[in-house]
């Protein structure tokens, strides 16, 4: 048995049966915005939309959409926030606990399609989406982020940016160079 999780920033439960027939829209609100920067160490989700369609399979729920975000992240340089603007496709698998495969339990195999990877586990009626596109946001996050003023930060700290070379080593080459 798993633990569950504690309560999301962005909780949105959808029942599993009956499934809605259009598809599901996520618009966070400026609080679950808020706690979300918070959670991903963001200057703020200024937006966080996402439109997922739910499709019944066998022993699973296959929900496939898109999340539109707009966040201030740091940059891994210099720590100036800048604008990022995410557009990532979702695609997972809603898996009734009680279907997932142990590893001493043989009989209960599911075979994943290539296409069908991410896998999330759930208990009851209800799973909740809201957590699932807030950890595609997550996901979707590159930690390594440069900001426009990456270059000017690197030169202030002494450190030479991709492709510069300093000294007078350096200098003696480009002045052969342009002979």
């Amino acid at each position: 048995m798993t633990t569950p999780l504690p309560p999301s920033e962005l909780t949105r439960m959808i029942k599993a049966r009956p499934l809605p027939g259009a598809p599901v829209v996520i618009e966070a609100s400026e609080a679950e915005r808020a706690a979300l920067a918070q959670r991903f160490g963001l200057g703020a989700v200024t937006s966080l939309r996402a439109e997922v369609a739910l499709e019944a399979k066998p022993r699973a729920i296959r929900a496939t959409g898109r999340l539109q975000a707009e966040i201030m992240q740091p940059c891994a340089v210099s720590g100036e926030d800048f604008a990022v603007q995410i557009d990532e496709p979702i695609d997972l698998r809603f898996v009734e606990e009680a279907a997932i495969a142990r590893p001493d339990d043989d009989e209960a195999e599911i075979e994943l399609e290539a296409d069908d990877c991410d896998e999330i586990g759930y208990e009851g009626e209800m799973f909740d989406l809201g957590e699932a596109v807030a950890q595609t946001l997550g996901l979707a996050i590159d930690p390594y982020a440069e900001g426009p003023n990456a270059d000017a930060a690197r030169r202030a700290a002494g450190i030479v940016a991709e492709g510069e070379q300093e000294g007078p080593l350096a200098a003696m080459l480009a002045a052969l160079r342009k002979d």
